[in-house]
């Protein structure tokens, strides 16, 4: 470590826990009296806080920007090592509550549909069989989604899609998502003997807009087979309103099959896939923590039970 280095060493350890929370709130919001409300403090308080902080560190962390104020680029580094610190506190809190009471913490993770359907479910059910007392919330979202809840320290994890050029978190590939073409039991497609691609075209098709990467991964295989883009009338991202429009109507629906497995062996159920295979699959899934974060112990028994399966 260099002198300059080991001296700013030493004035960071001299940050006030509610300089850091302020400085992490200012990242979030852009403007000083909304920073201040978060933390409690008055805008005049919390204006000598950071004036405080940059001359002790001998560096500006923010500039005027119109009658808000823009973090600087060592701010925002700094802000960013503060929203850590909050969440690394946040974490510990619960860890020390749940070894003094003697009772397992509830374990908060993420999954896209896939996932938390053919993972996330069944490990549940096995841990809270053998363990009564595990709990765990549980958040279905996009992967963009479920990446924001982490980096905030919502979500202990998450089994989703970690974008390119990501510092923050940090990501083990797990597996592959195939899809199937689900409709409705009865639909006119499921009497034909053999089914062509073109009869694939003849009927709407429910998917989301054109930046979910579900939507991306079926148009760009289509364009593979030589095929048109389908009918598109309605688009949604929410699983229960395709159901929904499954069932009353002749739409095709591309779902992850483990979606599709997870009901379509039980005949009450009104959803079947339809037997053809375009070779649909969407990019791999990963096990995505923050970087660098330690699990809490109930938190780290569900990861462990996850990788096991």
């Amino acid at each position: 470590m260099s002198a300059t280095e080991s001296s700013l060493a030493i004035q960071l350890r001299r940050l006030k826990p509610v300089q850091l929370r302020l400085l992490a709130e200012l990242s979030h919001v852009g403007a000083l009296g909304v920073a201040a409300a978060r933390i409690g403090v008055a805008q005049p308080a919390a204006s000598r806080l950071l004036a405080d902080m940059e001359e002790l560190l001998g560096l500006p962390l923010h500039e005027r920007q119109g009658r808000g104020l823009r973090l600087t680029e060592v701010g925002l580094s700094l802000a960013r090592r503060a929203a850590r610190i909050e969440i690394e506190l946040a974490d510990a809190a619960r860890e020390l509550t749940e070894a003094a009471t003697g009772r397992a913490g509830v374990v908060r993770v993420g999954a896209v549909t896939g996932p938390a359907l053919s993972l996330v479910m069944p490990v549940l059910i096995a841990l809270q069989r053998d363990l009564p007392e595990f709990r765990a919330e549980v958040t279905v979202a996009t992967s963009v989604n479920l990446c924001d809840q982490l980096r905030d320290g919502r979500l202990d994890f998450a089994l989703a899609r970690l974008s390119p050029g990501e510092t923050q978190l940090e990501a083990r590939v797990l597996a592959v998502e195939p899809l199937s073409l689900v409709v409705r039991r009865g639909h006119p497609l499921l009497v034909r003997p053999i089914l062509s691609l073109d009869d694939l075209m003849s009927y709407d098709w429910v998917m989301g807009d054109d930046e979910t990467l579900l939507t991306q991964t079926v148009v760009s295989r289509l364009a593979e087979l030589g095929l048109p883009l389908p009918q598109r009338r309605i688009s949604t991202s929410s699983f229960l309103f395709t159901l929904a429009l499954l069932n009353q109507t002749d739409a095709i629906a591309p779902l992850a099959t483990p979606v599709v497995d997870s009901f379509a062996g039980n005949p009450s159920v009104p959803f079947v896939s339809l037997p053809i295979d375009l070779g649909l699959s969407v990019a791999p899934f990963s096990l995505v923590t923050r970087a660098g974060a330690q699990m809490t112990p109930p938190a780290q028994r569900l990861i462990d039970a996850i990788l096991e399966v």
